[in-house]
């Protein structure tokens, strides 16, 4: 199958479509090029710090038009999970920002601040992290509450190089705890396969856009799609060749993918 054959695109966007807060080369005509080609996509994140509308709001600076409805987060697609699992009114300790809280507090769950009566703990990126909000989080944990992190990523492109990620929060609690994480976020399969419900396509019909191997490589492929990784974020091409992960294909830039997408 040629890269220019499939039906929508699930795209990743942190190392993708930006760095920090620095956008990446060619981010207006890749988005030109799927709308004048009619190709739809949904923007899936592993980030829970962002909303649909944060992302709608950013892209609206290079000129890119978007609709919320083509953004999928990791708090969304969290969300999501614990909806079909928890009745309305389920007692949450929400460590992140305030996404990832508003989009537990919309889907009907009550956030506490402290361990006692939580029935789920749920670790998301928090830029104000700190060694109480870990250990208020690693209590619950202890005392019962089912464990769910947002995404497992260890570290966080800026431009300066790798901040520390979620992924890092996360093992610290598992650490201290000893009980493994239910991880919603790629690489796990979740967030690509409700991005595919929402596409309203099969799997085989969707190409995957990403720049780390471990995550949105290996989750796309967990989920049965075709992978593009692009080096424009943590992955070198040095390192994707010593990389047990293979992706379908492997580009520069997003200039590249655009190229390859309107090719005959």
């Amino acid at each position: 199958m040629h890269i220019n054959d499939f039906k929508a695109l699930i795209i990743d966007m942190d190392g993708v479509l930006w760095r920090g807060h620095t956008f990446l080369p060619g981010v207006t005509e890749f988005f030109a090029s799927l709308r004048r080609r009619s190709i739809a996509f949904s923007l899936a994140t592993n980030n829970s710090t962002v909303t649909p509308q944060n992302v709608v709001e950013r892209l609206a600076q290079v000129n890119v038009e978007i609709r919320p409805q083509e953004v999928l987060t990791s708090s969304q697609a969290t969300a999501a999970y614990l909806r079909s699992r928890f009745p309305t009114g389920t007692i949450i300790h929400a460590v992140g920002e305030s996404a990832v809280r508003d989009t537990l507090t919309e889907a009907g769950f009550i956030l506490i601040d402290e361990p006692e009566g939580t029935e789920v703990v749920v670790v998301g990126f928090d830029r104000q992290i700190s060694w109480d909000k870990l250990t208020r989080a690693a209590l619950a944990v202890q005392q019962g509450a089912l464990f769910v992190g947002t995404n497992p990523d260890m570290s966080f492109p800026i431009e300066q190089g790798q901040a520390p990620g979620n992924g890092a929060f996360v093992t610290v609690i598992e650490v201290t705890t000893g009980v493994k994480p239910i991880i919603i976020g790629k690489p796990e399969p979740r967030l690509y396969e409700l991005a595919g419900e929402q596409l309203g396509v099969s799997s085989d019909e969707i190409l995957t856009v990403g720049d780390r191997l471990e995550t949105d490589i290996l989750g796309a492929q967990r989920a049965g799609m075709a992978t593009v990784l692009l080096l424009t974020g943590v992955t070198s091409q040095e390192a994707a060749a010593a990389s047990e992960i293979t992706p379908t294909w492997i580009l520069d830039d997003l200039p590249m993918l655009t190229r390859a997408l309107e090719e005959d």
